[in-house]
């Protein structure tokens, strides 16, 4: 324990003390002494070499994300580490516990524009939880500490360590006693009882509550809890893009996905409601549409972990600052017996029957409802998604990793999530195209008995398919990949349709044989054309002990609905092309 070590075996062995097990990333000159002292840790730390940096980072996401331990990437100095920053951003927006560890140039060239020297933490300060740069040998065994310490509590999210070339050669004794010392950080965790008890008296007092559930809810295990909240008070329950996996889709008052792309139950039910309590979302603008004409009725009960967001985009009458599942843990402790709901329990079914009225009303219309209205198309994109449902749910052990786009909000909206928590991976509130390829690399590490299946676009999957590689090279064969390929960059495509005059400019996109580019790269390819092709490709993906692509070729121009234009109220939602 007093050796001496080198300042890139302290970078290992601090890793390893904090239960790292898997790094993505890429060599490059002033990294290398890490890399050097990894092979003496090849037993305990498994790097994975990925194609790029920002597919080392999303896939670094993707393993945090599927496990809810942190994700660490890597990074050499300059071209390295910016390629870094789109998945540090996403990391930050979708609160995903990440470790990003980079190379710099020598101490004393630092600010001399010396070969690769880039200015890394000035460049991510607004998109990290902290960041370091590391000069010293003698910081780094309390650096890694405290840095996975912050990107793992109170609201997870990315930190980056920059560490220069000098400071990884040199030797020193680590003293890894050091206790941590953050006087400014200090998350709360136990919400204050008081408010607690304000949020009940509330929802005891509602004629129409509601519940919606984000990923904070998953973040902290809060899945049972809520479950019995909502089943307690019989409360409806809305879950977030992100929140998909905290409530399951079968229970009866589950009603889907709220927001821009949600069912329009869902946002007429936000509208009418008089309680609002959201546990662990945030209030995108996703989601509330035109902030100022949200849940007009309501007043609402907001519990977050983070307080800068309480308050921040929706007025709010009951703040709690807590743990989503401490907090739902002091609300359940705090509700009257049974016996004393009765009648709250009475209000609680009129309201729900009229919730599914609204949805009876307005989910029939849809195009992927009414077959007649698609019945000329050779491939509806939806009768991909009801084939992959139906195996999914019929054959169990998946998770769905999803890109950003048109096919991520079919996914969001017609895939029954009721495998629980942490097997709806997407990027949220970055948006970035790109994400799905090598995120579910990191899953499959993850969860290498469940088969993860990846949803992308054809746009967003020629950004990083180069991932591929990766795949193979890893020898992972649980990795099912399925391009729905419209030939354009659909959802922008469909904004110039509906707003635009329909200038498609800029979205009309061509690209390689998907199938054949699967092959190249030693996948399996499949190329589906046709409705009745659908389920014997889904069937041999799975019965292929390998990775499989399939090129979904779906008709071109279809829309995503229901929609709410952009700075309208959710409750000003265009439901069929005839409404456009």
């Amino acid at each position: 324990m007093s050796e001496t070590r080198t300042g890139a075996q302290i970078m290992c062995e601090a890793l390893i003390r904090e239960g790292v097990e898997v790094m993505f990333g890429i060599p490059g000159g002033a990294i290398m002494p890490f890399y050097y002292a990894m092979w003496e840790y090849r037993d305990k730390l498994r790097h994975v070499l990925c194609r790029h940096e920002q597919g080392a980072g999303h896939a670094a996401e993707g393993y945090a994300r599927a496990t809810g331990r942190i994700g660490v990437c890597i990074g050499t100095s300059g071209p390295g580490v910016t390629n870094l920053v789109t998945p540090i951003a996403d990391a930050m927006m979708d609160s995903t516990p990440l470790l990003a560890i980079c190379g710099q140039v020598g101490s004393h060239v630092l600010g001399k524009d010396a070969f690769q020297e880039t200015d890394i933490t000035g460049i991510t300060m607004p998109i990290t939880k902290h960041n370091y740069l590391v000069k010293d040998v003698n910081d780094l065994a309390y650096v890694f500490k405290e840095a996975i310490h912050i990107a793992t509590t109170g609201r997870p999210g990315p930190v980056l360590i920059d560490i220069t070339k000098d400071a990884m050669q040199k030797s020193t004794v680590p003293n890894w006693d050091q206790k941590l010392n953050l006087p400014g950080y200090k998350p709360t965790y136990v919400p204050n009882r008081k408010q607690v008890r304000e949020a009940v008296k509330l929802l005891l007092s509602a004629q129409k509550p509601l519940i919606i559930a984000g990923n904070g809810v998953i973040m902290s295990g809060a899945v049972e809890e809520l479950r019995q909240f909502a089943e307690t008070l019989r409360i409806p329950v809305i879950t977030t893009l992100h929140g998909i996996g905290s409530f399951p889709e079968s229970h009866p008052l589950s009603l889907g996905m709220p927001g821009m792309h949600g069912w329009v139950h869902c946002n007429r039910a936000i509208q009418e409601c008089d309680v609002l309590f959201n546990i662990g979302g945030r209030f995108d603008d996703r989601v509330t549409g035109k902030a100022s004409t949200f849940a007009p009725n309501a007043k609402v009960i907001h519990v977050d972990i983070d307080p800068s967001e309480i308050g921040k985009n929706v007025k709010v009458t009951v703040p709690i600052v807590g743990d989503a599942r401490l907090t739902l843990q002091a609300l359940l402790e705090e509700l009257p017996e049974r016996e004393a709901l009765a009648e709250l329990h009475a209000h609680a079914s009129d309201w729900l029957e009229h919730i599914r009225d609204l949805q009876e009303k307005h989910q029939g219309k849809q195009q992927y409802v009414n077959r007649a209205n698609t019945a000329q198309w050779a491939l509806p994109p939806h009768d991909v998604y009801e084939k992959l449902n139906r195996t999914l749910a019929a054959r169990g052990n998946y998770r769905v990793v999803t890109d950003v786009g048109q096919h991520q909000m079919w996914a969001a909206q017609l895939i029954d999530w009721n495998a629980g928590p942490r097997t709806h991976i997407t990027s949220g509130g970055a948006g970035t195209m790109g994400f799905a390829v090598p995120a579910s690399l990191g899953v499959a590490i993850a969860h290498p008995n469940d088969t993860i299946w990846v949803i992308v676009g054809d746009g967003g999957f020629q950004m990083t398919n180069q991932e591929m590689a990766t795949i193979v090279q890893e020898k992972i064969k649980n990795i099912k990949i399925a391009v729905i390929n419209n030939g354009y960059l659909g959802m922008v495509r469909q904004w110039q349709e509906l707003f635009e005059n329909k200038r498609y400019s800029g979205t009309p996109l061509s690209g390689p044989d998907f199938a054949k580019l699967a092959e190249a790269y030693g996948w399996k390819g499949l190329t589906v054309e046709h409705s009745d092709q659908v389920q014997a490709a889904i069937d041999e993906a799975h019965a292929t002990d390998g990775p499989v692509l399939i090129d979904f070729r779906v008709e071109r121009e279809v829309n995503v609905f229901p929609m709410v234009p952009q700075n309208k109220s959710i409750a000003e939602m265009i439901i069929t092309e005839a409404d456009a």
